[in-house]
């Protein structure tokens, strides 16, 4: 069985009817990573897939839309605010150079659908606080309360060059900044209390002014006087999703997240992970069910495994040694076009870059004893926690991350489009409902409320 985290039970639940019980009445949730539209290098050339479909509205209109037919729980885009981030010889291969807007696209596909989640990445490190809190409050009252704001670092240090910097900040300090944005932020949705705008024709009265908080924050790294000029989030606050899994990244996440984009390879790293924010959010008086852990999951679906098998490899021999160096340097945070392509990974310094990104890359290496090409081959396709089988066996494996507390879900990555998006959701969905997994339809409006969870209290009226 091609599946990196199980799908140990396929032959024995083939052709069963009744649901398997194993799951215990636990729900995944399911996102669909949607910028790019496929993680995946050669995912632009593969037979039937639309080259464009990363820079194109009319595509990416019908994406979402199947996406929740399919009843996801949210779109989530990623962001990158550099295209010069590799060797020439690599960016003109590659499908990402040209991307929309988060919150440009983000607002056009807000009425093109009515339930689901629109999670956009916003950086901490190259912008400011007022700007993040006044587009997300704009995107949650315009898609009636389905945004999730993606707290990001910015590990990319050829994002600094177009931000007035000539190197990147240190990233311990991109971390301690991340706090105290959050806490601005958050602030800032927090001006106006719920009931504020109280717009009394009679009496000309428009809003409260007992019910509108001037924030007045001066830190380390910021100062914002506020308050914000928009109403208080349909959410209370958008969803908060956070991504990072080194040290800072888990305190961060424990803090402060609400959803985590994880990046486990196996289940039994998943399980490690799960187990460490989860017992970090109880230390800190948080409850654990207020956060859900999604590991970003690559599905290839096939009639039987050796189909699977065969369209994942058809894809990976897509992906030229240029693009594939190019992603391991990026990955490692140094230029691995030098090291000799056929011998072993060297030793490799600690860098700037991302650091729990660089140790799975070097745990990759030396675990399977690749030499670089083959290294880069594979971070060049994808590296990461991948299901490679038939609905059957897909729909086992993620059963048994969930009853196992591996994750509380999966952020799904598409081998290409559209093809490999109507698969999962016309062929792996279906077997997941049927066995009592996952949603048949919404449980309500809102991101928060088809994701189970609270509202958050404002900080300034309680009451």
């Amino acid at each position: 069985m091609v599946l990196s985290s199980g799908g140990r039970r396929a032959a024995a639940t083939s052709g069963r009817d009744e649901a398997v019980t194993m799951h215990s009445g636990k729900q995944l949730r399911l996102g669909a990573f949607m910028r790019p539209v496929s993680i995946h290098t050669g995912a632009w050339r593969y037979p039937g897939a639309y080259p464009d479909a990363n820079f194109n509205f009319a595509h990416l209109k019908r994406f979402i839309q199947t996406l929740e037919r399919g009843k996801f729980d949210a779109f989530f885009m990623a962001d990158h605010l550099a295209v010069l981030n590799m060797p020439i010889s690599a960016l003109k291969r590659s499908h990402t150079v040209t991307s929309f807007e988060p919150f440009t696209l983000l607002s056009a596909l807000a009425g093109a659908t009515e339930r689901i989640g629109l999670v956009a990445t916003a950086s901490t490190t190259f912008d400011q606080p007022y700007h993040i809190a006044r587009r997300f409050a704009s995107l949650d009252h315009i898609s009636g309360g389905r945004a999730g704001w993606n707290v990001v670092t910015t590990s990319n240090p050829d994002a600094a060059l177009n931000f007035g910097l000539e190197e990147h900040v240190e990233h311990d300090e991109r971390y301690a900044r991340a706090r105290e944005f959050y806490d601005v932020v958050t602030g800032l949705w927090d001006s106006w209390a719920d009931d504020a705008f109280v717009r009394d024709v009679e009496e000309g009265l428009y809003f409260d002014p007992a019910k509108l908080h001037v924030l007045n924050h001066k830190g380390r790294h910021l100062s914002v006087r506020g308050p914000l000029n928009i109403a208080r989030p349909v959410q209370g606050w958008p969803v908060i999703v956070q991504a990072g899994a080194s040290e800072a990244g888990r305190q961060l996440a424990a803090e402060t997240a609400e959803m985590v984009f994880a990046a486990s390879s196996t289940l039994e790293a998943g399980r490690r992970f799960f187990a460490d924010v989860k017992g970090r959010m109880r230390k800190l008086g948080r409850d654990p069910d207020d956060l859900k852990i999604l590991p970003g999951a690559f599905v290839v679906v096939g009639d039987t495994v050796e189909e699977a098998r065969r369209k994942r490899a058809h894809l990976d021999s897509l992906v030229h040694y240029d693009s594939g160096i190019a992603s391991l340097s990026s990955a490692l945070g140094q230029d691995a076009s030098r090291f000799d392509p056929d011998g072993p990974l060297p030793e490799i310094p600690d860098t700037n870059a991302s650091k729990s990104g660089r140790e799975r890359v070097i745990e990759l290496a030396r675990r399977d004893n690749l030499t670089v090409r083959q290294l880069a081959q594979r971070v060049g396709s994808y590296s990461g926690l991948a299901f490679v089988g038939t609905p059957m066996s897909i729909a086992d494996a993620m059963e048994e991350w969930l009853a196992t507390e591996g994750s509380d879900g999966f952020n799904v990555m598409f081998p290409y489009l559209p093809g490999g998006l109507d698969d999962f959701v016309d062929r792996v969905v279906p077997e997941l409902q049927r066995r009592g997994l996952f949603r048949r339809e919404y449980e309500g409006k809102t991101l928060r409320e088809n994701l189970g969870l609270k509202r958050p209290k404002n900080r300034f009226f309680p009451d």
